[in-house]
Formats: C-alpha cells, structure tokens, sequence
C-alpha cells in the first residue's frame, strides 16, 4: 500500500533501526518508545490486521525468537502486546523492561527516541 507507514519502512522509503530481518518479517525499534528497546515486528507483506496474516503461527515464532533473544543479550523481562489501530498494518510490539511492569509501560505519552541512542540500543539488540 502506497501510503502505509510500515509498508514505506520496508520498502526503505523511510529509514528504520532494524533489529531483525528475513525475506518475511522486520524488526525495528519504535521511534516513540515506551520502554528502551520497544520494537515492532511486522510482515513485510501488508496485512490490516495480525489475524489477517495467513501464516500467523510463523509470524508468532518469529516474535518468540526475538523476545528470547532479547531476553538473552539484556538479562531483561519482554513482554508482548497486540495494539494500536493508528497504523493500519499487522505489528506486534515488544517491550523490554527491567523492573516492574506497571512501571515500565507507566510512559503513556512516550517522547521520540534522541537520535544518539537508537544506534546504540540497535547494536545491542541486532538479531542475525
């Protein structure tokens, strides 16, 4: 879809801080991040919706992969949670946190990520 946010991600219409990538799904931290390291897990294919993707139990593997890896590199808890309608794209997003949960997701209104640290959360978190 020409005008879908994600789909320019993919396309490499708009740059991302890629996390992970395959020729069916891509990673990439959330610009305006609720905890450090919020990444979203999309199909590349354009899907409205998560149960749209008619492969869903690969695309669920693929989200557990990079949970546990994250889990791995950060010695951090991850959670996952299946929302938002503003992008009109399938996306799962994934939240690493140490601490408290309730304190972690306490950001409702998340600020833009600065510049300097996406690099730096990016290479820690890299998936190949």
């Amino acid at each position: 879809m020409s005008d879908c946010l994600f789909c320019k991600i993919v396309s490499g219409e708009i740059p991302s801080l890629k996390i992970y990538e395959d020729e069916k799904y891509l990673a990439f931290l959330d610009v305006f991040p609720m905890t450090k390291g919020h990444t979203l897990v999309i199909p590349k294919k354009h899907y409205a919706k998560v149960w749209d993707v008619k492969e869903v139990g690969e695309y669920f593997e693929i989200v557990r992969k990079i949970a546990l890896e994250y889990r791995v590199k950060t010695g951090n808890e991850v959670r996952s949670m299946i929302y938002g309608e503003q992008i009109s794209h399938a996306h799962i997003h994934l939240f690493p946190f140490n601490g408290k949960w309730n304190e972690a997701i306490s950001n409702i209104n998340p600020e833009q990520m600065p510049t300097s640290e996406g690099p730096g959360i990016q290479e820690t978190l890299h998936i190949t």
